[in-house]
């Protein structure tokens, strides 16, 4: 179906059908014949609709068994489609860049390397840029805006675990002796808001805006005030350091970087993100550690040993370093216990709570519960 290009360039009448063009200024279709002189002319009854230079056509995508080709002098639109194998080979011997800057072979290679190369650098940014990046916008965040968050995630976390503040009057008495000494000893004011759960789930973990929690099953879990006062001085740690809204702005930001790689563009995901990390209190390696040395630091100068804290961890996870959220995703509980066996000191000072105190601490969930009453 094709012709000679030396042949003088109306020696023959162009064959119909041969091919189909689109001029890229309409939508109909026209069954055309290809003519090969100095350059391709694509001709209908006789009539030459257009003409293109070998070196501007180029491979446009198309369906199995069909050549589709455009022209970077044509019409954005105008489109050339050939299904003959042997009028499509002779074309594609003429046209020497045929494949040059396009989406195919080399062209996708490129666009994979491109794509790989923006993967790396979200990577990149969610592991060091966003770090970085929450520890310079932490400061700057207005106390009550961190208020109202920490209030959000109250009424969620009360409502998800179906628990609410244990206030028998003995227990209450002795919890709020106990972390006044601690709070006292950290440097804290009297803004800081604390309160026992009733869940058997053993946990404790801070909120944005300063409050602290401990869960009921923590305390079951306990033998010492010593223990819950190392977890109590730890989540005070987290206050100090504004670490829940630290957390926020950093996994809020990493879910939506990932929901742009992976098309969530509507950024729902950093919602997600967000709400697990002021429900959970889950905090980095780095925040783990610098509010275990707090706990340190604290009960050393209640002159308290810091070592039975980490007894209480290792026995609430064992040696998986599963079950506890101040844990979770952090360094594991017997790497802890090393560490605060390592910088423990002899501990002079008077016990936190006498036996009696301690006894009504655990039982501050025996009696009735006010959702409302948890302020220190």
């Amino acid at each position: 179906m094709t012709m000679d290009s030396d042949a003088p360039e109306n020696s023959k009448t162009p064959p119909a059908n041969a091919a189909t063009y689109f001029d890229g200024t309409s939508s109909r279709r026209r069954a055309v014949a290809l003519r090969f002189s100095d350059r391709l002319e694509i001709v209908e009854h006789e009539q030459v609709l257009a003409a293109w230079d070998y070196a501007d056509i180029r491979r446009a995508d198309s369906p199995s068994g069909t050549l589709r080709l455009g022209c970077l002098g044509a019409p954005a639109l105008a489109r050339l489609e050939v299904r003959d194998h042997a009028l499509a080979a002779e074309l594609i011997s003429r046209c020497a860049k045929l494949d040059e800057n396009t989406p195919g072979r080399r062209g996708v290679a490129v666009i994979v390397g491109w794509s790989l190369a923006a993967a790396v650098s979200i990577v990149a940014v969610v592991l060091f840029g966003l770090p970085l990046i929450a520890d310079r916008l932490t400061p700057l965040v207005p106390a009550a805006f961190e208020r109202r968050l920490g209030e959000v995630a109250d009424s969620q976390i009360k409502t998800m675990f179906n628990a609410k503040v244990c206030d028998n009057a003995a227990g209450q008495k002795a919890f709020v002796k106990l972390v006044t000494s601690i709070r006292e000893s950290a440097g804290l004011d009297t803004s800081v808001q604390s309160g026992v759960l009733s869940s058997p789930i053993p946990n404790a973990f801070a909120l944005p805006g300063g409050k602290i929690y401990l869960f009921d099953g923590l305390l079951a879990k306990a033998d010492n005030a010593d223990e819950i006062a190392g977890v109590l001085a730890h989540e005070l740690g987290h206050l100090k350091h504004r670490d829940s809204m630290r957390g926020l702005i950093r996994d809020g930001s990493t879910s939506f970087l990932i929901g742009l790689l992976f098309g969530d563009i509507t950024g729902s995901s950093a919602l997600i993100f967000g709400s697990r990390t002021l429900v959970t209190s889950s905090h980095s390696r780095e925040a783990e550690n610098n509010a275990d040395g707090f706990a340190i630091d604290v009960m050393h100068r209640l002159g308290r040993p810091a070592k039975p804290t980490g007894e209480l961890l290792l026995r609430i996870t064992g040696k998986e370093g599963k079950g506890l959220s101040i844990i979770a995703s952090h360094p594991l509980s017997e790497d802890r216990l090393a560490r605060m066996s390592r910088e423990d000191k002899p501990g002079g000072g008077p016990p936190l709570l006498t036996s009696g105190e301690w006894r009504s601490l655990k039982s501050i969930c025996d009696g009735k519960s006010d959702p409302n009453k948890a302020k220190i």
